[in-house]
């Protein structure tokens, strides 16, 4: 900027892009209730298109940066109302003296979902790349590509259930009244996260070198339960502190070709799912096909029962592990194309397995609910699923691509322990047809163009 000891860059970039197979939402996955019958909206259609501002002064304690970037997103499922034009930021922060304040992305990511797949969000990973994410980091530069970074952070939370309400109810999940763990049913309120009190605390250790990079990292993440009941006379479940590991390693491959690099991480939580599925919100899954369903509860924790009825739990946090791997290869300097796996399994302990059967309608005998509750035999609540993809880019230019993908992937469900009724049960999927619970499988297809404005 003339007269000033400001550097300014404006840049940006516009895309446009349709996908095959994920139920009207880029953002919850494919298995976000997908009936797969004559409602469901397969074909999705995404436009976005991003302005950026960068500027950066020196001080005397360092340079001093401003980073923004604002512009337009619109997702039409084939409503016959197309979501229009909406305002859309993912980055507005500011950098200085290691101090980094504002929307970007968790210092707890190092998995690129968003670089490897044209949709990230639906693949499972910790990511928070493509949205953006509230952050007030300090990093510690040590030399030789080594750092540290200690962050207050958004809370990531998925939802709290609270199997506190007659039997065959289940608890809202963060907002109290709306939608539950399950996708049909009747739902207790009040149930959910209570107010945010905390942030989530973050640290990592890192290491980037011309070989490639490593870290490791750590959340700990306030789960605070509301209430046993519907008023806030009935008491609650005290707080606890959930928790996720990780670990991450790149590796540089020019010796195969020039642009190849290989990336895994791996992550270990309890009471800290979010961190496993950031771009799936932590949300449950379900998914039917003809007269078969698949599903998976995901929470933070389990509670239920009553202090009247001294049936009374704490909240029971929900294990869960993950991992994701990726490579790049470069067939030529303009074609490339990744590969992509990944794996992410939760499960219960038999205090909050029984709560959970009972409340979803599949009750053992002498159940009284929480401390008291009882499963039907061959009731399980834990799950896991997988998936497998592939990418294949043309950069047509530096600043101009075409992409293609593919991703498959196989829910291995939870079981009732009993045949599912449809209709009679909050397992199942509102007008789903579906009588029977089984692994259930999806294929995602998609296409991307993209511009950026400069290179």
């Amino acid at each position: 900027m003339p007269g000033t000891d400001m550097c300014i860059k404006i840049g940006g970039w516009v895309r446009a892009e349709a996908r095959y197979g994920v139920n009207g939402s880029s953002t919850t996955g494919d298995y976000n209730q997908l009936y797969n019958n004559r409602y469901t909206n397969n074909f999705w259609t995404r436009e976005r298109g991003y302005i950026t501002a960068d500027a950066r002064e020196e001080t005397a304690y360092g340079v001093a940066r401003g980073y923004i970037a604002v512009g337009v997103s619109t997702n039409n499922n084939g409503a016959e109302n197309p979501g229009s034009s909406t305002f859309s930021s993912n980055r507005a922060f500011v950098q200085w003296a290691g101090f980094t304040a504002g929307e970007t992305v968790s210092f707890f990511d190092f998995y690129p979902a968003a670089a490897l797949m044209i949709n990230a969000a639906q693949t499972f990973s910790e990511d928070t790349g493509d949205g953006g994410w509230w952050v007030w980091a300090y990093t510690a530069q040590f030399g030789g590509g080594f750092s540290a970074t200690l962050s207050a952070e958004e809370r990531r939370d998925s939802q709290i259930i609270g199997a506190s309400g007659a039997l065959g109810a289940l608890g809202g999940p963060t907002t109290p009244g709306t939608d539950g763990v399950l996708p049909s049913g009747t739902y207790a309120v009040n149930n959910g996260y209570g107010g945010w009190q905390s942030p989530d605390i973050v640290a990592n250790l890192r290491v980037d070198q011309g070989w490639g990079s490593a870290q490791v990292m750590g959340a700990l993440h306030e789960v605070n339960p509301a209430y046993y009941g519907s008023t806030p006379l009935t008491g609650h479940a005290g707080d606890q502190w959930g928790w996720v590991v990780g670990g991450g390693l790149r590796i540089n491959a020019p010796f195969i070709s020039p642009g190849d690099y290989f990336i895994g991480e791996v992550n270990y939580t309890q009471g800290a799912v979010r961190y496993l599925n950031h771009g799936g919100n932590g949300e449950s899954m379900s998914i039917v096909d003809g007269s078969s369903e698949g599903f998976g509860v995901s929470s933070d924790c389990v509670y239920g029962g009553t202090v009247a009825a001294g049936t009374a739990t704490g909240c029971q946090l929900t294990t869960a592990w993950s991992f994701n791997v990726g490579y790049e290869h470069y067939w030529t300097p303009a074609w490339h194309q990744s590969f992509v796996g990944g794996y992410l399994a939760e499960s219960y302990d038999s205090s909050a397995n029984n709560m959970l059967c009972a409340a979803e309608g599949f009750p053992g005998a002498g159940n009284i609910g929480g401390s008291g509750a009882v499963g039907l035999a061959g009731c399980n609540n834990n799950w896991n699923i997988w998936e497998v993809g592939s990418r294949l880019q043309w950069d047509v230019t530096k600043s101009f691509y075409l992409a293609v993908d593919v991703l498959y992937q196989n829910l291995d469900s939870a079981t009732t322990g009993g045949a599912l009724n449809a209709g009679t049960n909050l397992v199942s999927l509102t007008n789903s047809g579906a009588t029977t619970v089984s692994n259930e499988s999806n294929w995602i297809f998609g296409l991307r163009m993209h511009k950026d404005f400069l290179p």
